[in-house]
């Protein structure tokens, strides 16, 4: 498998252990991006971290499943497949179960456009790097360790699946790139967890901020690195050019100048943190690539997330929420503890979040904690205010997932250099998020899981 790597390893971090193939990258490809998009979410190509931890992992020795599952029917969040310049590849049905971005036009030239944390990948297969590669060889790995290849040749008749792929004379399952839905694995032959929507463990991405709505009637007609990390994407509206420029800072801040058709200019800073953190299996048994050299690390933006500590009593030792804070339970809201709170801090928000396959849910909003205080006990009243969750309620309002399988969740706790000046009438997880832009000095987030009893 490092061979098929090898001719991006300059850019990528390889390593492995005995049953997986690490991959680390930061999520840029080295090729122009988002030219030729009609359908724009408003964002923009930042580094990520996939490394350590967060790095991508490819089984080794791939298990045909016992019943393969189809993308056609899941896995809407998150990657499938993982092309072999690092880049992560999406299902090319979108995640509201429905939207093929290739037809809706929300793909590039290269099959590629931005996620919601200014994430970088794929949607279908990536043919432009068999050039590089060499014909015949693998374009991308699904995440099942299965390999996928371009175009199957005039020579090789034997038809494919309904998940893209077949065997081939030896009797090695494989999946082919086509021109049509589903354009690469359409689903996984080989064994994968599906948790949340996505195969688990992935890595995640991460924004310094807040994702945006799309913008109608845009289409991208330029993107170029103007000077050393500073970058600029035009975009066109009724024939009328707008902008977004944008500079990459230390320690994952970015600085974005926004000029719009009408030649109105914003200016806004956000400094790192944007609430999404990945989780990929600690490094075991690491062995240096078979040509004797090192693995490369991959020049990626520094994530800050995760400067404060932050635990829970409510959260067992193996991960998972106690029944008596949820809604099959006494309806309790959790304990969390919080510690190694940065310097000039004034004021502490928590927010209680979970990533739904289809929006963002919020089930709890505290806002103008004390900086002296330390936490807040199980079903015990906050010292600051109380915002409102999804039902628009100033409260708690426990886990109750309708879905079947276990669920991941998250308690972020952010250092504020500031009492907001806002009332509980009004304040939801978004108006929380957009109050703090300014003034957010460190964020720690604790992931836990929650499942349905039966």
């Amino acid at each position: 498998m490092f061979q098929h790597f090898k001719p991006f390893e300059k850019t990528l971090g390889l390593r492995w252990d005995n049953d997986f193939f690490y991959v680390e990258s930061n999520g840029i490809p080295d090729h122009s991006m988002m030219v030729g998009i009609t359908a724009w979410q408003q964002q923009v190509p930042l580094p990520q971290a996939y490394t350590g931890r967060n790095a991508w992992r490819i089984p080794l020795h791939p298990k045909p499943a016992k019943k393969p599952m189809s993308a056609k029917d899941n896995f809407f969040r998150g990657a499938i497949a993982l092309a072999v310049n690092g880049i992560p590849i999406f299902n090319p049905i979108k995640n509201d179960g429905r939207t093929d971005t290739l037809v809706a036009g929300e793909l590039d030239q290269w099959g590629g456009h931005c996620g919601r944390a200014d994430d970088y990948h794929y949607h279908i297969a990536p043919i432009h790097l068999e050039p590089m590669v060499g014909k015949g060889q693998p374009i991308a790995y699904a995440l099942d360790g299965y390999p996928i290849y371009s175009y199957q040749e005039d020579s090789d008749n034997q038809p494919l699946d309904w998940m893209n792929g077949h065997k081939d004379k030896d009797g090695n399952y494989h999946y082919h790139a086509t021109k049509k839905y589903p354009y690469i694995n359409g689903g996984f032959y080989g064994e994968v967890l599906e948790r949340d929507g996505q195969v688990d463990p992935q890595p995640r991405a991460e924004s310094p901020r807040p994702a945006l709505g799309p913008m109608r009637g845009a289409k991208i007609v330029g993107f170029e690195e103007t000077a050393p990390k500073s970058f600029q994407l035009t975009y066109e509206v009724s024939g009328r050019k707008g902008y977004v420029r944008y500079k990459l800072g230390e320690s994952g801040a970015v600085a974005f100048e926004f000029q719009d058709p009408a030649g109105k200019v914003t200016k806004q800073n956000y400094q790192n943190g944007g609430g999404r953190r990945g989780g990929g299996p600690p490094p075991r048994d690491v062995q240096p690539p078979r040509d004797g050299q090192l693995p490369r690390q991959a020049e990626a933006m520094k994530s800050q997330s995760g400067t404060i500590q932050v635990t829970s009593s409510s959260v067992d030792s193996r991960g998972m929420l106690i029944k008596d804070c949820t809604c099959d339970g006494a309806r309790q809201s959790p304990a969390v503890s919080w510690d190694k709170l940065p310097e000039g801090t004034k004021s502490i928000a928590v927010s209680l979040w979970h990533e739904a396959p289809d929006q963002t849910k919020s089930y709890w909003v505290v806002y103008n904690l004390p900086a002296t205080s330390t936490g807040i006990g199980q079903n015990k009243k906050a010292e600051g205010t109380v915002g409102l969750n999804d039902k628009r309620r100033n409260e708690y309002d426990p886990m109750c997932s309708k879905g079947p399988g276990i669920k991941t969740y998250h308690i972020t706790v952010y250092a504020l250099s500031k009492n907001l000046e806002l009332t509980a009438k009004e304040v939801d997880r978004k108006k929380l998020l957009e109050a703090i832009r300014d003034c957010k000095l460190g964020e720690g987030t604790l992931d836990y899981q929650y499942e349905r009893s039966k």
